[in-house]
């Protein structure tokens, strides 16, 4: 608090100027100064008073609360940010909560600082810097459609989302992480786009991430963007919600999906059964027409693969070794570990020798196959292996 009355009782008392000597009058003019100069080093050793300027410099509004809203609108808008869903209205401290890397931030919200802050802030807004494109990513490349859902975007922002969801399709096999890192920033500056909400759902469930898989691809659908019915589910299964994952196959009508996401259903459906401990249903799960080492189609590899895998799990090692053998046979391109699974299997069957043996058997089945369909003039599919055996129930 400071102290005016002692100045005061300081000063000179009445009199006339010559009543008093030169020297006098000096020091009590020094002395005048000092006293009042008392109440600033007063005031500046007051913490109230400091912790009141430093709330003033860290409040999210600052000194006027309509200059606070202006200045997070601006910010979000630049980032491409929106509030939290059920607001309605913008959010205190920048309304964002992911970090540079896309991840959640955990704990209360960054203040409003400035100078070091700046970038924590840039942080907090979604103003963050965009990994390195690789060589060749380029919005050029995408598929029309995708193009298409870019266009709400301004020119420049729907080229640069499309180059890094270019950047993580090239980088999902080489470098996974890096990958997601593109994905999840073509993510923030195009958040309400399905395209780039799928390029973040499909790339962290490649990365094993499957939360974010799942809340993203559930919202790229609530968008009307593709429905990835299969990977939702197979998120499920990961998350260890079998159940949930074949409640939602049920509910899904397959006859309007692609026939590969159709064959994903049923392996998925097949892993499902697995989890609930009901192996044999998951090997009936698998045994549909598809299932003709004959046909070389994309989902091929992973239709037979997925029925070996089942079939080892309920002891049929002789018709796994076979399927696997299926499998390492469509596999062009060895995305699959079908040859190491084989020889696992070597010495389940009695070793190399047996297992020849099965080699030969299958390769001589496919053979026998082939011919009967080229004598098959009317151009009809092969019945024998369509089993319709209510898998759904």
């Amino acid at each position: 608090m400071s102290k005016p009355e002692r100045g005061d009782s300081r000063a000179p008392k009445g009199g006339s100027a010559g009543q008093q000597s030169g020297r006098s009058q000096g020091r009590d003019a020094k002395r005048d100064d000092r006293s009042r100069a008392e109440p600033k080093r007063d005031d500046r050793r007051r913490p109230e008073q400091r912790d009141g300027r430093r709330q003033d410099r860290g409040s999210e509004t600052g000194r006027s609360g309509k200059e606070g809203h202006a200045r997070n609108d601006g910010r979000r808008s630049a980032g491409g940010g929106k509030p939290p869903r059920g607001t309605g209205k913008p959010a205190a401290r920048g309304g964002r909560t992911e970090s540079s890397k896309g991840e959640f931030r955990k704990g209360p919200p960054r203040g409003r600082g400035s100078g070091k802050d700046a970038a924590a802030n840039a942080e907090a807004d979604g103003r963050v810097k965009a990994p390195q494109l690789p060589e060749g990513a380029d919005a050029a490349h995408l598929d029309p459609e995708v193009r298409r859902d870019f266009r709400s975007l301004p020119k420049m922002v729907a080229e640069d989302v499309g180059a890094h969801v270019v950047a993580a399709g090239m980088l999902l096999d080489s470098d996974p992480e890096q990958a997601l890192e593109h994905a999840r920033y073509s993510r923030k500056k195009a958040s309400r786009t399905p395209a780039a909400r799928e390029a973040n759902g499909i790339t962290a469930y490649h990365v094993g991430n499957w939360s974010e898989a799942l809340s993203e691809l559930r919202a790229a659908r609530r968008m009307g963007g593709q429905s990835h019915v299969a990977i939702i589910a197979d998120c499920e299964r990961a998350l260890g919600r079998p159940q949930r994952a074949l409640d939602l196959l049920r509910s899904e009508d397959v006859s309007n999906l692609s026939k590969e996401e159709q064959i994903e259903l049923r392996i998925v459906a097949a892993g499902a059964r697995r989890d609930l401990g009901q192996p044999e249903a998951a090997v009936v799960a698998l045994q549909i027409s598809e299932l003709d080492p004959q046909r070389k189609e994309s989902w091929s590899v992973r239709l037979f693969y997925a029925y070996a895998d089942n079939l080892v799990a309920v002891g049929r090692n002789e018709e796994a070794f076979t399927w696997f053998v299926h499998a390492a046979n469509a596999d062009d391109e060895e995305t699959t570990d079908a040859p190491e699974r084989l020889d696992e299997l070597v010495p389940v069957l009695g070793g190399p020798e047996e297992a020849e043996k099965l080699v030969e058997r299958a390769d001589a089945d496919v053979a026998a196959d082939t011919e009967v369909s080229e004598r098959d003039e009317d151009g009809q599919a092969d019945s024998s292996r369509d089993v319709d055996l209510g898998v759904w129930d």
